[in-house]
């Protein structure tokens, strides 16, 4: 089992010195870090290491190849682009969108600009407005049960948020973690806006750890989930178990025609503990996916296929296995919140408290991931795309594994290239 952040003392810590985690060693490629699960509450974390080959023998931090289909029934052929993105990139935060926010998890842009952020352990939803940073809590989500890495997790907007106001959330009960739906009314009073909930999907296993909870709608205007195994390791290979999974349903909670097996949820199995989903520009699903001890993953999502957990971890070079596209030693990333830019996916990593970019033409990669704010920020949960080249990056001092200052936590603005 793998642990959080360790040893920090004072602010300076998150610039670290020469030699430690959050530095580039000459000569070595750059790689990510989650800060998965442990023992007792522990997110996934693992012993820290350095450089290493990788089961097929290339350097850690360099993407792996990986075959696949469209993320979703009907979408583009999948064949690579013939010209990707840059090899190499930047990004500069422009902003700070808002700050000392607690345990903030999932994030939900606004129609207008504001945004929606659920506080993992509070169990309520807030409101922040674009310029002034304003924080307005809208309400509460009944039942949540904070405990572990459970709680308040991700949040979504109906595809038809413009009439429906409809407001998705994925959270931990006592007995469960399930999706439920409530109608965001700006007219009742402060702290009251949100209405009761409606519950769509039920029965998700829940743990101490690994509970994923990211939740989004695809381009096809259906419901996906990301969803731990709970700690134990078998449910994932089990295709009647909702845990270790990615769930893709309609906004009702029910099958989707062309999932795998006309009546389940299940999309893709095999998963340790998905906490990012997102969609490039020809509707190719992608994942990221905590590892264990060796390896951290990104994976292109294929409806059916397996993913390997608990039998492989990283590449597995076996028939039956969906190997990831590209893998990170896990003391270099712990990838959380994954978003689509300017013909890359960006990583919001964890353990690693780094942002990564993984330039992709079609379904591979033209580039090692590059590495940005490495250690300036502490542990980096949610990544948002606004659109064009604007992200929103969510920090994750304050969820008891981090060090908190002054300030945190923080939702900063980017600017990508």
């Amino acid at each position: 089992m793998r642990y959080g952040r360790a040893g920090i003392v004072g602010r300076g810590a998150r610039r670290r010195g020469a030699g430690g985690p959050g530095v580039r060693r000459p000569g070595v490629l750059a790689a990510v870090a989650l800060a998965g699960c442990g023992a007792l509450l522990a997110g996934g974390c693992s012993p820290a290491g350095g450089p290493v080959a990788r089961p097929d023998g290339s350097a850690a931090g360099a993407a792996s190849g990986g075959s696949g289909s469209p993320g979703a029934p009907g979408t583009a052929s999948g064949s690579p682009e013939a010209v990707g993105p840059p090899a190499r990139g930047s990004v500069a935060v422009t902003g700070e969108f808002a700050k000392g926010l607690e345990s903030p998890w999932g994030v939900a842009p606004l129609p207008g600009g504001d945004v929606l952020v659920a506080s993992r352990d509070k169990g309520t939803i807030s409101r922040i407005a674009a310029g002034s940073g304003a924080v307005t809590r809208i309400g509460s989500v009944p039942g949540v049960a904070p405990g572990g890495e459970g709680g308040l997790l991700g949040i979504a907007l109906s595809p038809s948020f413009a009439s429906d106001r409809l407001v998705y959330a994925y959270f931990t009960t006592e007995s469960d973690n399930r999706i439920a739906r409530m109608r965001y009314d700006e007219k009742r009073t402060a702290g009251e806006q949100l209405g009761a909930p409606d519950t769509v999907l039920r029965g998700i296993p829940k743990g101490l750890i690994h509970n994923g909870g990211r939740i989004a709608f695809g381009p096809d205007k259906m419901l996906y989930a990301g969803t731990g195994e709970t700690g134990e390791t078998g449910l994932a290979q089990d295709k009647r178990s909702l845990a270790g999974k990615i769930l893709r349903m309609t906004p009702d909670g029910e099958p989707v025609h062309g999932n795998p097996e006309a009546d389940s949820v299940v999309y893709s199995y095999g998963h340790r503990n998905v906490q990012g989903l997102a969609w490039d520009k020809d509707k190719r699903l992608w994942a990221a996916e905590f590892g264990q001890n060796t390896w951290d993953e990104l994976n292109l999502i294929e409806p059916g296929a397996n993913y390997g957990w608990p039998e492989a971890e990283g590449k597995a070079g076996k028939p039956g296995f969906r190997d990831p596209v590209a893998v990170w030693r896990t003391d270099e990333a712990s990838p959380s919140g994954i978003a689509w830019a300017e013909g890359s996916v960006w990583m919001a990593g964890l353990k690693g408290e780094r942002l990564w970019r993984i330039p992709l033409a079609g379904e591979k990669p033209v580039a090692e991931p590059e590495a940005f704010l490495e250690g300036k920020y502490g542990r980096l949960r949610t990544v948002v795309s606004l659109g064009g080249d604007k992200l929103l990056l969510v920090t994750s001092e304050t969820d008891g594994r981090g060090s908190p200052e002054a300030g945190d936590d923080r939702i900063l603005t980017l600017t990508v290239r």
